[in-house]
């Protein structure tokens, strides 16, 4: 990791930790360099991807002010597993897995709107009701291909797939592409988050893809409409 990254990690706890709370400024630049041991340019590099991230605000004349940054948190605008938005947000998270079948074929029809080429492939899938401080709050069905990852145990579904293909297997996750939309309630949907007839849930459909660009995990959220909120940080480009 480079010094910039280092420098950008140990703000970026900082914040997360609230020694720099909101509405107060970082160190400036100068006292970065003195702080860290770096150059101007190290501390300005680190600087702009937390702005970049939305952890801050440069204010000219003033420094770089901590803003708001929880509000783009939940994992439909990221890749972040339950387990890991469990530690980092202290709530209370259980996955009961409903349908587990190691040799499925993946349901094309679902995803094609997401722009990804595909074809009928087997999978293992994976069915979970995703239960958030005691309550039924997301069911999610995750397709992985067979052809990148042949095997998937069912323990590593009751715990954290991320940390399974992560650390367990060595690999490296890059991006996501993601819809949402809005759709009646399944009577699936009914049974597992206790919605009534007639209700309707908001619909996460994603692709995610390793860093070589391999898609391998395919994913349908379907989320109770009064536990769903969809936040992300945007930031304007300045010519």
């Amino acid at each position: 990791m480079n010094k910039s990254a280092l420098v950008y990690d140990d703000l970026m706890q900082k914040i997360e930790g609230e020694i720099y709370p909101v509405g107060t400024y970082l160190p400036s630049e100068n006292q970065l360099c003195d702080l860290y041991g770096i150059s101007r340019e190290t501390g300005r590099k680190a600087l702009a991807e937390l702005a970049e991230n939305g952890y801050i605000q440069k204010i000219r004349g003033k420094g770089s002010l901590v803003i708001e940054h929880h509000q783009y948190e939940f994992p439909v605008s990221g890749i972040v597993s339950y387990k890991e938005l469990a530690a980092k947000l202290h709530i209370k998270t259980e996955n009961i897995v409903y349908s587990y079948e190691p040799n499925a074929i993946l349901p094309v029809a679902d995803f094609t709107a997401l722009g990804t080429e595909l074809t009928e492939a087997p999978v293992t899938a994976i069915k979970r009701v995703r239960v958030i401080n005691d309550e039924p709050d997301i069911i999610d069905k995750d397709y992985i291909l067979k052809t990148v990852i042949p095997d998937v145990p069912r323990s590593a579904a009751e715990d954290s797939l991320y940390d399974y293909f992560e650390n367990q297997l060595g690999l490296e996750i890059g991006y996501a592409t993601k819809e949402i939309t809005m759709a009646p309630a399944t009577a699936e949907d009914c049974e597992h988050l206790g919605l009534k007839p007639g209700a309707y849930v908001a619909v996460v459909r994603s692709v995610t893809s390793l860093t070589d660009a391999r898609a391998f995990q395919f994913t349908e959220s379907r989320h109770r409409p009064d536990k769903f909120s969809f936040r992300d940080f945007a930031r304007r480009a300045h010519k």
